[in-house]
């Protein structure tokens, strides 16, 4: 059965918590009003549905889903719907807010906004994802649109998914509406260069930072967390730049190799043994907080949130985190890395090339014409690096880490149409 309580928040070192400790930092140095302030903090719309589904058994479940919109300041909201267990109001929020951010930092003409149904997709058949994915879009028929609020995949949903959503949506507005949604698969409006989009831009920030830090990639070492979309590519691009991937993870382990690992032959492997890696032999096996430990130049969290902590960010010896995935280090282990001297390319900037191949794929849909791969990464990269170096400048001005520094430039950005724009 797929239905899943909403999981309740563990303790402070939550991803909203964590959210709000960075933009409040930000927030102090660009000295934004207390009226700015609750502006830019509160959502603009949260909605809260129950979704009843009829289940292959033949029993009606009903599962509850949500969708926040943080901002429409810049543009339409963005951002993924998440199928997952521990799905809650607060996540997210979060990661509504993240999305403001993002789309802010790489300057595209996004707010940022969020979806999420508490419900377990692995025990669950894909005629009963099928019919809950499409209640969902019924139930958020007002919401979506592509001039209104514009979702995409995130865990536990992918291109199929998105199909169905810009189905069901297109039935009832009577007509074919492919903007509505990105991530969609290639014959549908998809955009080339998407799937690979969210790892392509960790490997661009990794990249650039390391030239900050006068990193030869030719003689750099690297550990990946997170062996998905994100995880692989980042892993895989990052090799092709000359860096010598020494380990990766998944949900199995971590494995390791001491003289580099082939990440071709991992994938290969991966594909042919139902998406995991466990039983690979070219690699040594170890325990999960191994990963962290590990003597490389550069570590690139790229799984779930919360996973650097302040319980484990002392032993982390790599000289650059690079952060694929969404919140993945605790406000409470900031202090610990920035003392340590380690440069941190923030979430909201390191993976944010898949909003923007997102963006592209709109625009694509939007003129009715295809780009080709090269124009896209092309434009992608160049976006990524101008984001990183504009980052990088404010925080030599401020004299703040990267992450606050990427608050800083979003929150000054926002504010600063907002106030172009005026309120009631």
């Amino acid at each position: 059965m797929g239905y899943i309580e909403p999981a309740p928040i563990k303790d402070k070192e939550n991803p909203l918590e964590s959210m709000m400790q960075r933009f409040d930092k930000a927030v102090e140095l660009l000295g934004i009003t207390e009226e700015m302030y609750n502006i830019l903090k509160v959502p603009r719309k949260q909605v809260i549905v129950g979704l009843p589904v009829t289940l292959d058994n033949g029993r009606i479940h009903t599962f509850e889903g949500y969708r926040v919109i943080h901002s429409t300041i810049l543009g339409p909201g963005k951002g993924g719907i998440r199928f997952d267990p521990d799905v809650n109001l607060d996540e997210v929020r979060a990661l509504a807010a993240w999305m403001t951010w993002k789309c802010a930092v790489v300057d595209i003409p996004y707010g940022g906004a969020k979806g999420g149904v508490a419900c377990d997709p692995r025990s669950m058949s894909a005629g009963e994802i099928e019919r809950l994915m499409r209640a969902y879009t019924t139930a958020m028929l007002d919401v979506f649109g592509p001039d209104q609020d514009i979702p995409a995949p995130d865990m536990g949903t992918g291109s199929r998914e998105m199909a169905w959503l810009m189905d069901e949506y297109s039935k009832a507005k009577g007509m074919t509406i492919q903007g509505v949604v990105t991530g969609k698969p290639l014959v549908l409006g998809g955009s080339l260069g998407r799937t690979e989009a969210t790892g392509r831009g960790v490997m661009v920030s990794a990249l650039a930072a390391m030239e900050k830090l006068r990193l030869n990639p030719y003689k750099a070492t690297a550990a990946v967390q997170g062996f998905g979309n994100v995880g692989s590519y980042a892993a895989a691009l990052l090799r092709e730049r000359g860096v010598k991937v020494l380990a990766v993870s998944d949900i199995t382990g971590v494995y390791y190799n001491e003289n580099g690992l082939d990440i071709e032959d991992a994938l290969a492997y991966r594909t042919r043994n139902n998406g995991i890696l466990e039983g690979y032999k070219e690699a040594e096996v170890l325990p999960a907080e191994e990963l962290f430990r590990l003597p490389v130049d550069v570590l690139v969290p790229a799984a779930k949130e919360d996973v650097i902590t302040r319980k484990n960010a002392a032993d982390i010896q790599a000289r650059l985190i690079v952060e694929g995935a969404n919140g993945p280090t605790s406000a409470l282990a900031d202090d610990i890395i920035n003392d340590k001297g380690i440069m941190v390319v923030p979430d909201i900037l390191a993976n944010a090339g898949g909003v923007t191949v997102s963006y592209f794929e709109w625009v694509q849909n939007r003129i009715g014409y295809k780009w080709t791969l090269e124009r896209i990464n092309r434009r992608t990269d160049r976006i990524m690096k101008d984001a990183f170096n504009h980052v990088y400048e404010t925080s030599q001005k401020y004299n703040v880490s990267l992450r606050i520094a990427a608050y800083v430039v979003a929150i000054d950005k926002v504010a600063s149409t907002y106030k172009y724009r005026g309120g009631y």
